[in-house]
């Protein structure tokens, strides 16, 4: 009996080691913090490009606010004239989720309509960095 229920709690280890509630609680989930401008996005782009790199099942989501939503406005450049729109769509195809803060669109007087089509807006990002971290055990980095 004792080698039955020792045999029964070996496999169900197993299986939950390879079910996708395991596989998803060792993610990495990271939160980039973009709020600086134009150089802190053209930073973090390349970051998180890295980091795919490096860690391609990683989920990675980007909050921007403040200055930090320029580049995610329609015709936002690098300082070397690069669009950011091409990298945002890249980065988007490759499960990078793009959130803007409505709060600051409100105070810039920025309309939704701006925003690249990747963009979700949220109420406030300083919110949704608070929850990502303290709900859903998010990393925090600001590049």
């Amino acid at each position: 009996m004792r080698r039955t229920v020792l045999k029964f709690l070996s496999i169900a280890a197993l299986a939950f080691t390879l079910s996708p509630a395991a596989q998803a609680a060792d993610q990495v989930r990271v939160v980039y913090h973009v709020a600086d401008g134009i150089d802190q996005a053209s930073r973090a782009m390349a970051n998180i490009r890295n980091h795919i790199r490096g860690d391609p099942d990683s989920r990675i989501v980007v909050v921007a606010l403040g200055e930090g939503i320029r580049f995610m406005l329609k015709g936002a450049t690098e300082r070397n004239g690069r669009p950011f729109d091409a990298a945002v769509t890249a980065l988007k195809a490759q499960g990078v989720e793009f959130l803007v803060c409505n709060n600051t669109l409100t105070a810039h007087n920025v309309p939704a309509s701006q925003l690249l089509p990747e963009a979700k807006l949220v109420q406030a990002g300083v919110v949704e960095i608070a929850r990502l971290q303290a709900k859903e055990g998010f990393v925090y980095l600001r590049p």
